[in-house]
């Protein structure tokens, strides 16, 4: 009998329920009774108040357990409840909470903007200052010219192992074509605006395409847009429209070319988070394929159209400043 007892005074029977829970301790118990013929091992006192307390160990134990699982499941649901639609929340907060990291993200943000406003003066100056210089335009040629450098820059970069991504490949090439059919219309119809548009008119389009896109993302892609995101929508907007209110004006070939740039530049970004999914593409991949792609389909477009043989038989664009404006701000 006493080979049968544990260490801790308790028999395997009366173990049975920490080990195994009620049923393992039942099926013992019943399985004592049959073959003794008799009430238990301990007799039938020493053996209730073992088994009351063992229960009642047992029970406690459950209740924990099912706590823990309770406790558990709620908590999984949370994590994927922040996962599904607050995990962004997570990340915002990770972000805020790490000094460097807001940083660098305020500095890309400015030179983002230092960017994109140089760009949009410098392209006005190209599209439009020199026109009384040539007869009709240069807004394709200039639009090559500034891929190829783009094309240049990135691999230059790559050569220096600042950036990484695949060389050309012709399937992935194929895959990409699409986005950059609408990267090109985006390109060109852009250049057009600024020709017929001031500067002014033309940051308020941006604006709606801004608008625009946020619609789109939720239509087609489901993603939430909070109110206050809305709000910043309006407000931009109107701030934009209030500061040129005294420089707007329109013409019919001016307001056509705007809005083809908003709806081609929407298109753009809308799709390439679609394409993005599919082709396996680093940032700077897409802007290698981007650039590449749009030479190859632009340059026969501006050959066709005369362009560089204007550029080239127009010796007053030949100068340092014209120069720099295509090509060191490309």
């Amino acid at each position: 009998m006493k080979s049968s007892e544990n260490i801790s005074g308790f028999s395997d029977l009366e173990m049975g329920p920490l080990v195994g829970g009620k049923a393992t301790h039942e099926r013992k118990k019943k399985s004592t009774l049959s073959s003794d013929g008799n009430d238990g091992v301990f007799g039938n006192s020493g053996t209730d108040n073992n088994i009351k307390a063992i229960d009642f160990l047992s029970t406690v134990s459950d209740d924990t357990n099912n706590n823990k699982e309770t406790s558990n499941h709620l908590l999984g649901g949370a994590q994927s409840q922040s996962g599904g639609s607050g995990g962004s929340s997570a990340k915002y907060a990770a972000r805020k909470a790490n000094p460097a990291l807001a940083g660098k993200v305020l500095f890309a943000c400015a030179l983002y903007s230092f960017c994109s406003v140089s760009m949009v003066l410098v392209n006005k100056s190209l599209a439009s200052s020199y026109n009384h210089l040539i007869d009709g335009d240069l807004n394709v040629l200039l639009v090559v010219m500034q891929a190829v450098i783009a094309v240049l820059a990135v691999e230059f970069c790559k050569k220096m192992k600042w950036v990484e991504y695949p060389a050309f490949d012709y399937r992935t090439a194929m895959q990409w074509a699409p986005v950059n059919i609408l990267f090109c219309a985006m390109l060109f119809t852009g250049m057009a605006s600024l020709q017929f548009n001031n500067v002014p008119m033309v940051t308020v389009f941006k604006n709606i395409t801004n608008i625009l896109v946020a619609g789109g993302d939720k239509f087609f892609f489901g993603t939430s847009i909070e109110i206050l995101v809305y709000a910043a929508f309006g407000i931009m907007l109107l701030g934009a429209a209030f500061a040129a209110r005294y420089d707007l004006y329109v013409t019919t070939i001016g307001l056509f070319w705007m809005i083809v740039n908003c709806i081609s530049t929407a298109a753009y970004i809308l799709y390439m988070k679609f394409a993005t999914k599919n082709v396996k593409l680093s940032k700077f991949g897409m802007v290698f394929y981007n650039n590449v792609l749009c030479t190859i389909f632009l340059a026969p477009v501006a050959f066709f159209r005369g362009e560089f043989h204007l550029y080239l038989n127009t010796p007053a664009l030949h100068t340092t400043e014209y120069f720099l404006k295509t090509f060191g701000l490309a």
